[in-house]
């Protein structure tokens, strides 16, 4: 791709699907069917340039209507923003569900990472291949985000409007089917399915989930739904950050930095506007929790920006959601709406004299994006590379200005901290990890699903529940960027100073059990192989990092003893670099799992 603008046009297709977003082009400049003489001139270059940010919604126009990403689509793209087309290639070419070379209208993803690993996703995947025909792309994908109906696949048919089917858990029939004829597959079940616990009174995160209508704004209301909103409001935007300060909330993303804390940061700082980002695009292997919540609950999550955007100054909020989740995207778009109709959000929420709203960007399949100043930089329109701090998003983040960013989970948990107040939310859970946590359990159990658990519960208490399986090998605590524990660990308690004590991590709350069928050397390779494509590439110890540890992985996949030692003490040099040198936390989290199954679980040994 050229640094200049090429010969190549856009079919009518791609064009609309370009006008769709941006509106019509006005001058030969921005690619209209004009006279010569405007193309001496550019109308509104500077307000070209500030639309920067629509690039990557621009891109999944072309994709959602033609499936791929052609040179003469992304050059029109490109003069209608004002973009280098270099620039744009590279944003293009960097997020895993675009393709820039031509493929069929429908591509079926199929989970290979490691809930779906274990349960058959290679058969699955050589199922689906041969009884496809060339009409169908099949991508062998990281995770899906619906481990607990391991194998999945997910079928996207390019068109206007694009369709969408999940087939979970998949057999090769169905999956065929929702790629073939994605109208026609069956019906996802209700998020009430991944949550065991549904109905349980006792809930508090969860408590709405399979109780609530998804769709209906009166029946969240029905259920104390906006109730958390109008005490804020009482409360003023200093008293909301009391609350929340008070309460001990820290965040639930894995980081556990005290949320208190970075709200009144971002609300003290003089420079506007401020803004608030949702971080949904939640792509740790393993963690499906902020899927559950937003298909299940979406109004607490409109309701818990609000909250949050109201205490921080912000009056502009993105909601940056996984490209992966076509559920969640139409369930948080109707919530969205009917809020802004019934004027829970909009110029004057609840009548209050306070503006807000909510735009919704959709990543493409890209797990760096889930760091907070990657995922600024993808809503600005650039690759979703990290940015180096100082400074902090609380200074200078989305756009340059203050920004707070919290993940799903985060967010909700505000909502019972207004309704019930800090001191009884403080008293749920331990001293240093306050409140009810949210657990992602998947493997070899025969309940997988979202468990909602004060904090303190021990890992055995937790399987207990999800009703582990005989022959227990391992647990995978905190996902790909976690560790490994011995099933004679299950009596750590579920803690962020709990696991950090016992040598492991909390992370996003993620617990993947395995028993002694799933071979331990081609897990281990696959977490190595998704560190391998998903590092961004910016900063060396993690560019070659994590391929020379994909490498020694398969020199010793088959090897024990003595004849894997001289690799295992590259791995430990290797992962000792990319800890103390990666710019950001995936490099620094690389070699966690591998260092933990060797060293807990002997796994070359």
């Amino acid at each position: 791709m050229d640094l200049h603008f090429g010969d190549s046009k856009p079919t009518d297709d791609e064009r609309a699907a370009v006008d769709a977003l941006l509106g019509p082009p006005e001058s030969s400049w921005e690619g209209a069917d004009r006279s010569d003489a405007d193309l001496r001139w550019a109308r509104g270059g500077r307000e070209a340039r500030d639309r920067r940010d629509l690039l990557l919604p621009g891109l999944h126009a072309i994709n959602d209507r033609i499936g791929w990403i052609s040179e003469g689509a992304l050059d029109y793209l490109c003069r209608r923003l004002t973009v280098p087309p270099a620039e744009a290639y590279g944003v293009a070419t960097f997020y895993a569900m675009f393709s820039v070379k031509p493929r069929p209208a429908t591509v079926l993803h199929v989970c290979t990472d490691l809930a779906c690993a274990a349960a058959g996703a290679a058969d699955l995947c050589a199922g689906v291949e041969a009884s496809l025909g060339p009409g169908v792309h099949v991508e062998r994908s990281p995770c899906l985000g619906l481990c607990e109906r391991a194998p999945a696949a997910l079928a996207i048919k390019a068109g206007d409007p694009v369709r969408t089917a999940v087939s979970a858990p998949a057999t090769v029939h169905d999956a065929a089917l929702a790629a073939s004829a994605p109208d026609s597959a069956p019906e996802e079940p209700a998020a009430a399915m991944a949550v065991p616990q549904a109905g349980d009174p006792s809930l508090t995160l969860l408590r709405r989930i399979g109780v609530v209508d998804p769709s209906s704004l009166d029946d969240y209301r029905a259920h104390g739904g906006y109730t958390a909103l109008r005490r804020a409001f009482e409360l003023g935007p200093a008293g909301v950050i009391r609350e929340v300060t008070d309460s001990g909330l820290v965040g639930r993303g894995g980081a556990a930095f005290p949320t208190g804390r970075k709200w009144q940061a971002t609300a003290s700082q003089p420079d506007h506007p401020h803004y608030l980002v949702c971080n949904a695009d939640e792509s740790e292997p393993g963690t499906f929790k902020d899927r559950v919540l937003m298909e299940g609950d979406p109004y607490a999550l409109v309701e818990s920006m609000t909250i949050a955007a109201y205490a921080t100054g912000a009056h502009k909020g993105y909601l940056y959601l996984r490209g992966e989740y076509p559920r969640a995207l139409a369930r948080m778009e109707h919530a969205i709406a009917q809020a802004r109709a019934r004027g829970f959000l909009g110029d004057d929420v609840l009548g209050q004299g306070y503006a807000f709203d909510i735009e919704i960007r959709r990543g493409a399949g890209a797990y760096i994006c889930g760091e907070e100043t990657a995922l600024f930089n993808s809503i600005e329109g650039y690759r979703g590379e990290p940015r180096s701090k100082p400074p902090f998003p609380v200074e200078k983040g989305l756009f340059g200005k203050p920004t707070v960013e919290n993940n799903v989970e985060t967010l909700v948990n505000v909502l019972p901290i207004l309704t019930m107040g800090a001191p009884a939310y403080a008293a749920i859970g331990t001293e240093r990890s306050t409140g009810p946590k949210l657990f992602c359990v998947s493997g070899s159990v025969a309940r997988p699903g979202i468990y909602e658990l004060p904090f303190g519960a021990t890992l055995g208490e937790l399987l207990e529940l999800a009703g582990v399986r005989e022959g227990l090998r391992a647990v995978l605590l905190g996902g790909a960027a976690g560790g490994f524990v011995r099933p004679d660990e299950t009596g750590i308690p579920l803690t962020f100073e709990g696991t950090r004590e016992a040598g492991t991590t909390l992370g996003s709350g993620v617990v993947m059990a395995f028993d002694d069928t799933v071979p331990l050397p081609r897990l281990l390779l696959r977490i190595a192989e998704f560190f391998r494509d998903e590092s961004c590439g910016q900063c060396v110890p993690c560019r070659v990092g994590t391929v020379r540890q994909e490498e020694a992985l398969h020199r010793i996949a088959e090897r024990t003893g003595a004849a894997a030692a001289d690799d295992i003490a590259l791995l430990r040099e290797v992962g000792r670099a990319m800890r103390d040198a990666s710019i950001c936390g995936l490099g620094q989290t690389a070699w966690n799992a591998v260092e933990s199954a060797i060293d807990r679980l002997g796994a070359y040994e």
